[in-house]
């Protein structure tokens, strides 16, 4: 076994060969003048087990265009088996022809992958799991609850006084999963998306009224969803409010929304660089990867850190 990493998020890579007890193999990533990605592989990978560590978040082509390179040199090289490690998977939202003339553009994603040479992916809390179904290759795909699930428990306290809540209908299964597994109860707030970057709250579906509630959501990038959610909460009567995301891809606007919404915390993953600012609170996932690595490798069950 190899792990390999691009330049996405290398600190991630590093942590998940330490939790392997592995080091990363030696490859050279750089980029020419004009911008052309050049990656040379310094050690025979002849017929290595090959994880190739690199979520594809922002500059998001930049990154899947160095993975997709990567791959093609690992191929060349002749390794055994190569495995696409996208712990955050990009272009995921855009899994459906929902208006007219438009790409799919996950589809297309999944076929560069796997014309590239990957033979396996794994990945994490995908924002339409049915993306799996995209690819004619094994995907192994991991949730975020089991990292987050102690971190939240340890924020909030007694579960008696909180309320999980849906920042849209979209992500009530997912909030119901974290919602039994703290043993708390449920809401939903009903949104209408007015652009990419701004989202009128409509209503709550639930009562939260004098209770702590606990945001749950996939990923959050301008944090438009969740703090719209979190001022209608707010003005339903909530107490503390809170917020679990799987991929915190967060840029100044999203920071900024966080600093002055009702928040008091939002609870993220390292699954990417971006995941940092004011009230936000990283949790490591190196363990659930390099576990389920291990697993992949070993040719054993990974269907145990599949659980939601």
């Amino acid at each position: 076994m190899k792990l390999i990493s691009g330049t996405s998020h290398r600190s991630l890579a590093e942590r998940i060969a330490s939790e392997l007890g592995t080091r990363l193999a030696d490859v050279h990533v750089t980029a020419f003048p004009d911008g052309e990605t050049f990656v040379r592989i310094n050690e025979n990978i002849r017929g290595a087990d090959i994880f190739i560590i690199q979520p594809s978040c922002p500059p998001t082509n930049h990154n899947i265009m160095e993975l997709l390179i990567m791959v093609d040199a690992a191929r060349r090289a002749s390794a055994g088996r190569i495995t696409a490690v996208m712990p955050f998977f990009g272009y995921a939202r855009q899994d459906r022809k929902d208006q007219p003339r438009v790409p799919i553009t996950a589809k297309l994603v999944a076929n560069l992958l796997t014309s590239a040479g990957v033979d396996r992916v794994l990945t994490m809390d995908l924002h339409a799991p049915q993306i799996q179904g995209f690819f004619d290759i094994p995907v192994d795909h991991l949730y975020a609850k089991p990292a987050l699930i102690g971190h939240i428990r340890e924020r909030v306290g007694d579960p008696a006084g909180l309320t999980v809540v849906s920042p849209d209908v979209g992500g009530v299964k997912m909030a119901r999963a974290y919602a039994d597994a703290i043993g708390a109860d449920l809401a939903i707030v009903a949104k209408h998306r007015v652009s990419a970057t701004k989202v009128e709250a409509m209503n709550v579906i639930g009562d939260v009224r004098d209770r702590d509630v606990m945001l749950v959501d996939d990923m959050t990038e301008t944090a438009g969803t969740l703090c719209a959610a979190a001022e209608i909460l707010h003005k339903h009567g909530a107490k503390r409010i809170f917020a679990g995301v799987s991929h915190a891809v967060l840029g100044e606007m999203g920071r900024e929304r966080i600093r002055q919404s009702a928040i008091e915390a939002v609870i993220t993953t390292d699954s990417v660089p971006q995941a940092c600012g004011e009230k936000v609170h990283v949790c490591g996932i190196a363990p659930l990867l390099g576990e389920a690595i291990r697993r992949i490798a070993c040719g054993q069950s990974v269907t145990s850190l599949f659980e939601i």
